[in-house]
């Protein structure tokens, strides 16, 4: 496959104007490589690492979902210097897809809401809301990771999802106003439970992201790269 058709159909996947407008030039062909695309691998995270695996898969083109360029960067060195010196030795090409794929019809949220058997769904701004009749320990286990819950939730709820970093009140609020009854995100903070008019479900950053990149790899036969930090609590 030529690289003109894999970013049309990327980008007929996951549009780059439903992108959050700071996140516009931050998604897309970040790092351009060869012409010739073959052996897709996806990610969630690039680190220095998953480059080395993707060529060792012998993969041309990168497709991730977070840009792992957080600052503009002025100095190169250290894990940059590492990560781009890779891609560029591989002649690879780097494609992101981080809002617009939040926001896409088969992207981050609707993977949730179908993960999670959710119906009656509707849009938020960003995430969605739907009937779940799963148990709190159901749901854990289908994004097959922790979950904490502040607040009583009853056994069939209305959920708003917000896959990623959601927990905003604004976010919340608008969950609240339009039927939800409690709400799942990652990355609490503790004064926005303090006010939260919602009972909030816990679960990580990269549970609730990567059943959508997973999803795009299988329909497309792509390979998909786990970069999941090993984790455990101490008592």
């Amino acid at each position: 496959m030529q690289i003109g058709a894999i970013l049309a159909l990327l980008e007929g996947i996951a549009p780059p104007e439903l992108a959050d407008e700071d996140d516009r030039e931050r998604i897309g062909l970040l790092v351009e490589g060869g012409e010739e695309v073959r052996n897709v691998c996806c990610c969630v995270d690039v680190t220095p690492k998953v480059v080395q695996q993707a060529i060792l898969r012998r993969s041309t083109f990168l497709v991730a979902h977070h840009n792992p360029f957080h600052d503009s960067l002025s100095v190169i060195r250290g894990y940059d210097a590492d990560l781009i010196r890779g891609l560029l030795i591989a002649n690879m090409n780097l494609y992101v897809m981080h809002t617009n794929f939040d926001r896409a019809p088969e992207g981050v949220n609707w993977t949730l809401a179908h993960l999670l058997g959710l119906n009656q769904v509707i849009e938020m701004p960003m995430g969605v809301i739907g009937t779940c009749t799963l148990s709190l320990q159901e749901i854990g286990e289908r994004l097959n990771g922790p979950l904490r819950i502040y607040g009583e939730i009853e056994e069939s709820h209305t959920l708003a999802i917000v896959g990623g970093s959601g927990f905003q009140p604004n976010l919340i609020e608008f969950a609240h106003r339009n039927g939800a009854d409690a709400f799942l995100s990652s990355e609490l903070k503790h004064h926005v439970a303090l006010r939260s008019s919602l009972p909030l479900l816990e679960s990580t950053h990269y549970n609730l992201e990567a059943p959508a990149m997973r999803r795009l790899a299988e329909d497309h036969s792509w390979f998909f790269m786990e970069t999941q930090l090993s984790c455990r609590n101490l008592r």
